[in-house]
């Protein structure tokens, strides 16, 4: 089952069959203990329409409302290594070899809604750092209990340069204007997600491809349901939470976006988040 939230409504996407939900608050619809069984039983009621797919997509929004966007870091090993590497000259490289085998996750704030964008839109590159880089990872979906509901495509756009000069800088390479994209959807199966599922990552600049590559989630270190419990562990979240669980797809250090780039996420199950790079101001 998918969810997309809409310009004209909450659109629901069981098995072949689309509905539009018209007039329910986003934030009340998902923040829901056992979420897959209450949308299907609501579902009961409603009569699928067959002219929804001729205007979903350009209709689709970032599916959050009032949630917060926080990231793991250092969750696979290709992270580990791309940032102990860019933090050796600054002597932060041994923090993030420590992180990864240590009982407690690197957990930090990533974005606030109105930082955050949807598919379709613009992912921005801060203009004070000369080497940045998208990171595709598979965001969970966490209700106000701590329960994960569902999963969708994240983009944890990072200023690798800013982070390397010195671990106190983290906040700022990573938090900032469109630093975060989720979609295009919020999946809501009836299990965990299969943990075989590939993430693809594809940039292309003037339409031809500068860098690609896929990993399995199965990759990671930590499991879905240990950062979420030290997510939730002195922290609430009334509307619930979305986590972005890290990266294991990372460009070679001579890769940096350019304004126009276009970054396709993509993970199986839930579909593709595209965005197009720019540079404010």
């Amino acid at each position: 089952m998918k969810l997309f939230k809409t310009r004209k409504g909450i659109v629901v996407q069981f098995e072949t069959n689309f509905f539009l939900l018209k007039g329910k608050d986003w934030d009340a619809f998902i923040n829901r203990d056992q979420l897959h069984e209450q949308v299907i039983m609501e579902l009961s009621n409603e009569v699928p329409e067959e002219m929804i797919g001729g205007w979903l997509n350009d209709e689709i929004l970032a599916p959050i409302g009032q949630q917060e966007v926080w990231a793991s870091g250092v969750t696979y090993l290709k992270s580990r290594e791309a940032r102990i590497e860019e933090s050796k000259d600054s002597g932060g490289g041994d923090f993030y070899a420590r992180v990864y085998d240590a009982e407690r996750p690197e957990l930090f704030f990533k974005a606030t809604p109105a930082r955050t964008v949807g598919t379709g839109e613009y992912v921005h590159i801060r203009r004070d750092s000369k080497w940045n880089v998208p990171e595709p990872e598979l965001t969970l979906f966490a209700s106000a209990s701590g329960k994960i509901q569902g999963y969708t495509c994240g983009n944890d756009m990072s200023s690798r340069d800013i982070e390397g000069e010195n671990p106190l800088y983290l906040p700022q390479a990573k938090s900032y204007d469109a630093s975060a994209a989720i979609g295009p959807c919020l999946y809501v199966p009836k299990n965990p997600i299969d943990p075989a599922t590939q993430i693809r990552l594809e940039i292309k600049r003037k339409g031809a491809i500068v860098f690609e590559g896929s990993i399995s989630i199965n990759r990671m270190k930590r499991g879905h349901e240990e950062l979420i419990g030290f997510l939730f562990r002195e922290t609430s979240f009334p509307n619930g939470v979305f986590l972005m669980t890290g990266t294991g797809l990372v460009p070679p250090n001579e890769f940096t976006l350019l304004a126009g780039d276009e970054v396709f996420v993509s993970i199986d199950s839930i579909g593709t988040l595209y965005n197009i790079v720019a540079q404010k101001g």
